[in-house]
Protein backbone atom coordinates (compact mmCIF):
# COMPACT_ATOMS: atom_id res chain seq x y z
CA UNK A 1 0.00 0.00 0.00
CA UNK A 2 1.29 3.60 -0.93
CA UNK A 3 0.33 4.51 3.21
CA UNK A 4 3.15 1.80 4.38
CA UNK A 5 5.65 2.40 1.70
CA UNK A 6 5.49 6.59 1.61
CA UNK A 7 4.66 6.84 5.68
CA UNK A 8 8.07 4.72 6.07
CA UNK A 9 9.60 7.10 3.75
CA UNK A 10 8.84 10.76 5.49
CA UNK A 11 11.61 11.86 6.37
CA UNK A 12 13.79 11.43 3.32
CA UNK A 13 10.64 12.85 1.54
CA UNK A 14 12.19 15.92 3.04
CA UNK A 15 14.47 15.97 -0.04
CA UNK A 16 12.36 17.15 -2.23
CA UNK A 17 12.28 20.09 0.29
CA UNK A 18 11.66 23.22 -1.77
CA UNK A 19 8.91 21.52 -4.28
CA UNK A 20 6.81 22.30 -1.37
CA UNK A 21 5.04 25.70 -2.28
CA UNK A 22 5.58 27.84 -5.90
CA UNK A 23 8.53 29.60 -4.89
CA UNK A 24 12.28 28.68 -4.48
CA UNK A 25 14.86 26.54 -2.32
CA UNK A 26 17.60 24.47 -2.51
CA UNK A 27 18.64 21.58 -4.57
CA UNK A 28 18.96 18.04 -4.33
CA UNK A 29 21.80 15.89 -3.32
CA UNK A 30 24.88 16.44 -1.36
CA UNK A 31 27.05 19.14 -0.26
CA UNK A 32 28.89 19.76 -2.49
CA UNK A 33 32.88 21.20 -2.02
CA UNK A 34 32.70 25.47 -1.73
CA UNK A 35 33.51 26.49 -5.38
CA UNK A 36 35.62 29.31 -6.27
CA UNK A 37 34.06 32.84 -5.63
CA UNK A 38 34.56 35.11 -8.74
CA UNK A 39 35.09 38.95 -7.78
CA UNK A 40 32.98 41.16 -9.91
CA UNK A 41 34.54 43.88 -12.16
CA UNK A 42 34.31 47.16 -12.16
CA UNK A 43 30.37 48.64 -12.76
CA UNK A 44 29.58 45.31 -13.23
CA UNK A 45 25.87 44.08 -11.76
CA UNK A 46 24.24 41.09 -11.08
CA UNK A 47 21.74 39.73 -11.86
CA UNK A 48 22.90 41.81 -15.54
CA UNK A 49 19.44 43.73 -15.61
CA UNK A 50 18.59 47.09 -14.71
CA UNK A 51 18.07 47.15 -10.99
CA UNK A 52 14.08 48.50 -11.32
CA UNK A 53 13.38 45.66 -13.19
CA UNK A 54 11.15 42.31 -12.31
CA UNK A 55 14.71 40.53 -12.71
CA UNK A 56 16.35 42.55 -10.10
CA UNK A 57 15.26 44.53 -7.25
CA UNK A 58 12.02 45.40 -8.49
CA UNK A 59 10.45 48.87 -9.45
CA UNK A 60 10.40 52.27 -7.01
CA UNK A 61 7.33 52.00 -4.94
CA UNK A 62 7.92 55.69 -3.25
CA UNK A 63 9.69 57.70 -1.16
CA UNK A 64 9.63 56.18 2.58
CA UNK A 65 9.68 58.96 5.45
CA UNK A 66 9.38 58.84 9.25
CA UNK A 67 5.39 60.16 9.10
CA UNK A 68 4.10 57.74 6.17
CA UNK A 69 2.31 54.54 7.07
CA UNK A 70 5.22 52.60 5.11
CA UNK A 71 7.95 53.90 8.02
CA UNK A 72 6.81 50.99 9.68
CA UNK A 73 8.32 48.89 7.05
CA UNK A 74 11.87 49.73 8.09
CA UNK A 75 13.29 48.12 11.19
CA UNK A 76 16.63 48.80 12.95
CA UNK A 77 20.03 46.87 12.03
CA UNK A 78 21.80 46.70 15.49
CA UNK A 79 24.36 43.99 14.22
CA UNK A 80 27.19 44.37 16.33
CA UNK A 81 29.70 43.06 13.63
CA UNK A 82 28.50 45.82 11.30
CA UNK A 83 29.70 49.41 10.92
CA UNK A 84 27.49 51.83 10.36
CA UNK A 85 28.60 55.11 9.30
CA UNK A 86 25.68 57.46 10.28
CA UNK A 87 27.14 60.49 9.66
CA UNK A 88 23.79 62.43 9.69
CA UNK A 89 23.86 61.17 13.11
CA UNK A 90 19.88 60.02 12.74
CA UNK A 91 20.50 56.47 12.55
CA UNK A 92 19.47 56.25 9.33
CA UNK A 93 21.79 53.98 7.73
CA UNK A 94 20.17 51.68 10.24
CA UNK A 95 16.75 51.74 9.19
CA UNK A 96 16.34 48.91 6.21
CA UNK A 97 13.30 46.46 5.62
CA UNK A 98 13.38 43.45 6.63
CA UNK A 99 14.92 41.45 3.63
CA UNK A 100 17.62 44.02 3.38
CA UNK A 101 18.28 43.24 6.56
CA UNK A 102 18.74 39.16 6.36
CA UNK A 103 20.76 39.67 3.54
CA UNK A 104 23.11 42.56 4.96
CA UNK A 105 23.70 40.35 8.45
CA UNK A 106 24.53 37.28 6.12
CA UNK A 107 26.97 39.01 4.41
CA UNK A 108 28.72 40.80 7.50
CA UNK A 109 29.03 36.86 8.49
CA UNK A 110 30.87 35.96 4.87
CA UNK A 111 32.77 39.03 5.55
CA UNK A 112 34.23 37.41 8.70
CA UNK A 113 34.91 34.74 7.70
CA UNK A 114 36.71 35.65 4.48
CA UNK A 115 38.90 38.44 5.59
CA UNK A 116 39.13 37.37 10.18
CA UNK A 117 39.43 40.37 11.79
CA UNK A 118 37.46 42.90 9.25
CA UNK A 119 33.64 43.95 9.32
CA UNK A 120 31.09 44.76 6.80
CA UNK A 121 30.77 49.08 6.59
CA UNK A 122 27.71 50.59 5.29
CA UNK A 123 28.40 54.35 3.98
CA UNK A 124 25.15 54.33 3.20
CA UNK A 125 21.20 53.03 3.99
CA UNK A 126 17.92 54.74 4.46
CA UNK A 127 17.97 58.38 2.80
CA UNK A 128 15.17 60.86 4.38
CA UNK A 129 17.72 64.13 3.07
CA UNK A 130 17.24 63.76 -0.87
CA UNK A 131 21.06 63.24 -1.47
CA UNK A 132 20.80 60.42 -3.91
CA UNK A 133 18.96 60.69 -7.67
CA UNK A 134 15.05 60.66 -8.08
CA UNK A 135 13.36 57.03 -7.63
CA UNK A 136 16.87 55.81 -5.61
CA UNK A 137 16.18 52.47 -3.44
CA UNK A 138 17.70 53.91 -0.68
CA UNK A 139 14.35 55.99 -0.56
CA UNK A 140 12.38 52.94 0.36
CA UNK A 141 15.42 51.24 3.10
CA UNK A 142 15.88 49.26 0.27
CA UNK A 143 19.74 49.87 -0.67
CA UNK A 144 22.88 50.17 1.13
CA UNK A 145 26.71 50.76 -0.48
CA UNK A 146 28.55 49.31 1.68
CA UNK A 147 32.91 48.85 2.30
CA UNK A 148 34.98 46.71 4.43
CA UNK A 149 35.89 48.43 7.56
CA UNK A 150 39.37 48.29 6.57
CA UNK A 151 38.42 50.54 3.17
CA UNK A 152 40.85 48.09 1.43
CA UNK A 153 39.70 49.04 -1.87
CA UNK A 154 41.11 45.89 -2.95
CA UNK A 155 38.32 43.91 -1.08
CA UNK A 156 35.68 45.23 -2.81
CA UNK A 157 35.31 43.56 -6.08
CA UNK A 158 35.16 40.34 -3.93
CA UNK A 159 32.96 42.31 -1.43
CA UNK A 160 30.38 42.58 -4.40
CA UNK A 161 30.42 38.70 -5.23
CA UNK A 162 29.98 37.69 -1.31
CA UNK A 163 26.81 40.38 -1.37
CA UNK A 164 25.66 37.84 -4.84
CA UNK A 165 25.80 35.20 -2.61
CA UNK A 166 24.51 36.54 0.71
CA UNK A 167 21.09 37.02 -1.59
CA UNK A 168 20.70 40.68 -2.46
CA UNK A 169 18.65 40.84 -5.71
CA UNK A 170 20.64 43.04 -7.29
CA UNK A 171 24.54 44.02 -6.47
CA UNK A 172 26.49 46.49 -8.50
CA UNK A 173 30.39 47.25 -8.33
CA UNK A 174 29.51 50.87 -8.87
CA UNK A 175 32.34 52.90 -7.30
CA UNK A 176 36.11 52.67 -6.43
CA UNK A 177 34.53 53.57 -2.97
CA UNK A 178 31.66 51.06 -2.13
CA UNK A 179 29.47 48.31 -3.93
CA UNK A 180 25.80 49.28 -3.89
CA UNK A 181 23.46 46.68 -2.92
CA UNK A 182 19.27 46.34 -2.68
CA UNK A 183 16.68 44.25 -2.56
CA UNK A 184 13.06 43.72 -3.69
CA UNK A 185 10.70 45.06 -1.51
CA UNK A 186 9.06 43.30 0.95
CA UNK A 187 5.50 43.10 -0.36
CA UNK A 188 6.29 43.03 -3.81
CA UNK A 189 5.01 40.62 -6.17
CA UNK A 190 8.26 39.29 -7.46
CA UNK A 191 9.45 38.93 -3.22
CA UNK A 192 7.10 36.59 -2.44
CA UNK A 193 7.07 32.62 -3.08
CA UNK A 194 4.20 30.40 -2.93
CA UNK A 195 1.18 30.57 -5.58
CA UNK A 196 0.53 28.93 -9.24
CA UNK A 197 -2.09 29.58 -10.86
CA UNK A 198 -4.32 33.20 -10.58
CA UNK A 199 -7.75 32.67 -8.99
CA UNK A 200 -9.70 33.07 -11.85
CA UNK A 201 -7.96 30.23 -13.90
CA UNK A 202 -10.74 27.35 -14.45
CA UNK A 203 -10.61 23.47 -13.84
CA UNK A 204 -12.82 20.97 -15.56
CA UNK A 205 -15.21 19.01 -11.98
CA UNK A 206 -16.61 15.57 -12.32
CA UNK A 207 -19.43 15.83 -14.50
CA UNK A 208 -17.80 18.03 -17.29
CA UNK A 209 -18.30 21.14 -15.56
CA UNK A 210 -15.71 24.23 -15.35
CA UNK A 211 -15.12 25.87 -12.32
CA UNK A 212 -12.90 29.06 -11.11
CA UNK A 213 -9.73 27.49 -9.01
CA UNK A 214 -10.58 30.33 -6.33
CA UNK A 215 -14.08 28.10 -5.62
CA UNK A 216 -12.74 25.11 -5.53
CA UNK A 217 -12.89 23.09 -2.71
CA UNK A 218 -10.76 19.74 -0.91
CA UNK A 219 -12.92 16.43 -1.98
CA UNK A 220 -14.30 17.85 -5.42
CA UNK A 221 -12.64 15.70 -8.52
CA UNK A 222 -11.38 18.01 -11.03
CA UNK A 223 -9.42 16.62 -14.71
CA UNK A 224 -6.48 15.41 -14.60
CA UNK A 225 -3.09 12.69 -15.56
CA UNK A 226 -3.58 9.39 -14.53
CA UNK A 227 0.55 9.08 -14.56
CA UNK A 228 2.26 11.38 -12.45
CA UNK A 229 4.69 11.86 -15.95
CA UNK A 230 1.96 13.57 -17.46
CA UNK A 231 1.40 11.03 -20.57
CA UNK A 232 -1.62 8.95 -18.70
CA UNK A 233 -5.11 8.82 -19.72
CA UNK A 234 -7.26 11.90 -18.11
CA UNK A 235 -8.90 10.94 -15.06
CA UNK A 236 -11.01 13.13 -12.48
CA UNK A 237 -9.09 13.38 -9.53
CA UNK A 238 -9.99 14.27 -5.98
CA UNK A 239 -8.71 17.39 -4.83
CA UNK A 240 -6.57 17.02 -1.46
CA UNK A 241 -6.14 20.25 0.03
CA UNK A 242 -4.34 23.54 -1.69
CA UNK A 243 -0.40 23.64 -0.80
CA UNK A 244 -1.29 27.62 -1.21
CA UNK A 245 -4.23 30.11 -1.19
CA UNK A 246 -4.30 33.70 -0.98
CA UNK A 247 -7.07 35.37 -2.74
CA UNK A 248 -6.11 38.87 -2.41
CA UNK A 249 -2.54 39.05 -3.23
CA UNK A 250 -1.64 40.42 -6.64
CA UNK A 251 1.20 38.25 -8.74
CA UNK A 252 3.11 38.18 -12.40
CA UNK A 253 2.55 35.23 -13.82
CA UNK A 254 3.85 33.98 -16.75
CA UNK A 255 1.23 33.49 -19.40
CA UNK A 256 1.80 30.33 -22.15
CA UNK A 257 -0.22 30.51 -25.50
CA UNK A 258 -0.36 27.75 -28.29
CA UNK A 259 -1.31 27.74 -31.52
CA UNK A 260 -4.80 26.89 -31.00
CA UNK A 261 -5.81 29.89 -29.15
CA UNK A 262 -5.44 28.21 -25.65
CA UNK A 263 -3.18 30.08 -22.54
CA UNK A 264 -2.12 29.36 -19.15
CA UNK A 265 -1.17 31.59 -17.01
CA UNK A 266 1.45 30.08 -13.65
CA UNK A 267 3.74 31.67 -11.44
CA UNK A 268 7.52 31.39 -12.97
CA UNK A 269 8.70 28.23 -10.85
CA UNK A 270 5.73 26.33 -11.23
CA UNK A 271 6.37 22.97 -13.36
CA UNK A 272 4.63 22.43 -16.41
CA UNK A 273 4.85 19.21 -19.09
CA UNK A 274 6.31 19.82 -22.36
CA UNK A 275 8.05 18.24 -25.35
CA UNK A 276 10.18 19.17 -28.28
CA UNK A 277 9.98 18.40 -32.09
CA UNK A 278 6.94 17.03 -33.73
CA UNK A 279 3.74 18.73 -31.78
CA UNK A 280 0.97 16.48 -33.71
CA UNK A 281 -0.54 13.29 -32.06
CA UNK A 282 -0.54 13.09 -28.32
CA UNK A 283 1.74 12.81 -25.48
CA UNK A 284 3.66 9.20 -24.95
CA UNK A 285 5.75 7.97 -22.14
CA UNK A 286 9.21 9.73 -21.83
CA UNK A 287 8.42 12.30 -24.32
CA UNK A 288 7.17 14.45 -21.83
CA UNK A 289 9.80 16.67 -19.36
CA UNK A 290 8.56 19.03 -16.89
CA UNK A 291 10.38 22.17 -17.08
CA UNK A 292 9.63 25.60 -14.79
CA UNK A 293 6.79 27.91 -16.37
CA UNK A 294 9.66 30.92 -16.47
CA UNK A 295 11.64 28.12 -19.31
CA UNK A 296 8.90 27.71 -21.62
CA UNK A 297 9.50 28.62 -25.03
CA UNK A 298 7.67 28.94 -28.06
CA UNK A 299 8.16 26.11 -30.33
CA UNK A 300 7.85 23.83 -27.42
CA UNK A 301 4.88 21.55 -27.11
CA UNK A 302 2.58 21.51 -24.40
CA UNK A 303 -0.36 19.10 -23.43
CA UNK A 304 -4.03 20.37 -24.09
CA UNK A 305 -7.27 18.48 -22.79
CA UNK A 306 -10.87 18.54 -23.61
CA UNK A 307 -13.63 17.48 -20.76
CA UNK A 308 -13.72 14.39 -21.18
CA UNK A 309 -11.72 11.29 -19.10
CA UNK A 310 -10.42 8.48 -20.92
CA UNK A 311 -8.11 10.38 -23.38
CA UNK A 312 -4.36 11.43 -23.18
CA UNK A 313 -5.26 14.58 -24.22
CA UNK A 314 -2.79 16.25 -27.75
CA UNK A 315 0.05 17.98 -27.91
CA UNK A 316 -0.11 21.62 -28.68
CA UNK A 317 2.68 24.05 -30.09
CA UNK A 318 3.60 27.00 -27.65
CA UNK A 319 2.76 30.05 -29.26
CA UNK A 320 3.80 33.17 -27.24
CA UNK A 321 5.28 33.55 -23.63
CA UNK A 322 4.26 36.72 -21.64
CA UNK A 323 4.55 38.38 -18.26
CA UNK A 324 1.34 39.04 -16.80
CA UNK A 325 -0.29 40.47 -13.57
CA UNK A 326 -3.08 38.96 -11.92
CA UNK A 327 -5.21 38.87 -8.32
CA UNK A 328 -4.60 35.57 -6.40
CA UNK A 329 -2.67 32.67 -6.07
CA UNK A 330 -4.08 29.07 -5.93
CA UNK A 331 -1.98 25.37 -5.83
CA UNK A 332 -4.85 22.94 -5.75
CA UNK A 333 -2.76 19.64 -4.79
CA UNK A 334 -4.91 16.37 -6.28
CA UNK A 335 -3.77 12.22 -5.54
CA UNK A 336 -2.59 11.97 -8.86
CA UNK A 337 -0.31 15.30 -8.54
CA UNK A 338 -1.14 16.70 -11.71
CA UNK A 339 -4.16 18.98 -12.50
CA UNK A 340 -5.85 20.54 -15.80
CA UNK A 341 -5.92 24.03 -16.06
CA UNK A 342 -7.68 26.63 -18.48
CA UNK A 343 -7.43 22.98 -20.52
CA UNK A 344 -4.14 22.66 -20.36
CA UNK A 345 -2.23 19.88 -18.21
CA UNK A 346 0.39 21.30 -15.17
CA UNK A 347 2.15 19.39 -12.32
CA UNK A 348 0.86 20.41 -8.88
CA UNK A 349 4.49 20.96 -7.56
CA UNK A 350 6.81 23.71 -8.09
CA UNK A 351 10.60 25.06 -7.80
CA UNK A 352 11.96 21.70 -7.90
CA UNK A 353 12.90 20.96 -11.65
CA UNK A 354 11.82 16.67 -11.17
CA UNK A 355 7.80 16.49 -10.87
CA UNK A 356 8.68 12.97 -9.79
CA UNK A 357 10.52 13.77 -7.37
CA UNK A 358 8.26 16.57 -5.58
CA UNK A 359 5.08 13.64 -6.34
CA UNK A 360 6.80 11.26 -4.16
CA UNK A 361 8.07 13.60 -1.36
CA UNK A 362 4.12 14.39 -1.16
CA UNK A 363 3.55 11.39 -0.55
CA UNK A 364 3.18 11.08 3.45
CA UNK A 365 0.90 13.95 2.99
CA UNK A 366 -1.44 11.96 0.03
CA UNK A 367 -1.12 9.29 2.78
CA UNK A 368 -2.40 11.17 5.78
CA UNK A 369 -5.33 12.39 3.18
CA UNK A 370 -6.06 8.77 2.56
CA UNK A 371 -6.82 8.06 6.40
CA UNK A 372 -8.15 11.11 7.03
CA UNK A 373 -10.25 12.43 3.89
CA UNK A 374 -10.05 15.76 2.18
CA UNK A 375 -8.67 18.42 4.32
CA UNK A 376 -10.84 21.28 5.29
CA UNK A 377 -10.20 24.78 3.14
CA UNK A 378 -7.35 26.03 5.18
CA UNK A 379 -6.90 29.68 5.71
CA UNK A 380 -4.37 32.07 3.57
CA UNK A 381 -1.43 31.21 2.72
CA UNK A 382 0.81 28.57 2.07
CA UNK A 383 0.41 24.88 3.60
CA UNK A 384 1.93 24.15 6.56
CA UNK A 385 3.45 20.61 4.95
CA UNK A 386 5.28 22.85 2.71
CA UNK A 387 6.58 24.82 5.00
CA UNK A 388 8.14 22.27 6.86
CA UNK A 389 9.67 20.70 4.20
CA UNK A 390 11.03 24.01 2.74
CA UNK A 391 12.43 24.49 6.37
CA UNK A 392 14.13 21.06 6.22
CA UNK A 393 15.75 21.57 2.59
CA UNK A 394 17.11 24.80 3.34
CA UNK A 395 19.14 23.27 5.92
CA UNK A 396 20.38 19.66 4.17
CA UNK A 397 20.22 20.89 0.50
CA UNK A 398 22.10 22.87 -2.68
CA UNK A 399 20.41 24.84 -5.35
CA UNK A 400 21.10 23.47 -8.40
CA UNK A 401 17.92 22.01 -9.30
CA UNK A 402 15.63 24.53 -8.23
CA UNK A 403 14.12 27.43 -9.38
CA UNK A 404 16.09 30.24 -8.89
CA UNK A 405 14.95 33.27 -6.41
CA UNK A 406 12.90 35.71 -8.24
CA UNK A 407 10.76 35.83 -11.27
CA UNK A 408 12.20 36.11 -14.36
CA UNK A 409 11.86 38.53 -17.45
CA UNK A 410 10.60 35.74 -19.99
CA UNK A 411 12.18 38.39 -22.99
CA UNK A 412 15.52 36.98 -21.67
Amino acid sequence: REGRARGAAAAAAASAAAAAGCGPGRGHGKRRPPRKLTPLAYKQFSPNVAEKTLGASGRYEGKITRNSERFKELTPNYNPDIIFKDEENTGADRLMTQRCKDKLNSLAISVMNLWPGVKLRVTEGWDEDGHHSEESLHYEGRAVDITTSDRDRNKYAMLARLAVEAGFDWVYYESKAHVHCSVKSEHSVAAKTGGCFPGGAWVITEGGGTKAIRDLRPGERVLASSESGGSGELVFSEVLTFLDRDPAVRKHFYTIGTDEGVSLSLTAAHLLFVSEGNCSGGPTAGGLRAVFASDVRPGQCMVTAGSEAGSRGSLSRVAWVHLTEDRGVFAPLTRHGTVVVNGVLASCYAALDHHQLAHWAFGPLRTLHHWTGPGVNQGQGIHWYSRVLYWIGTLLLDSERFHPWGVADPER
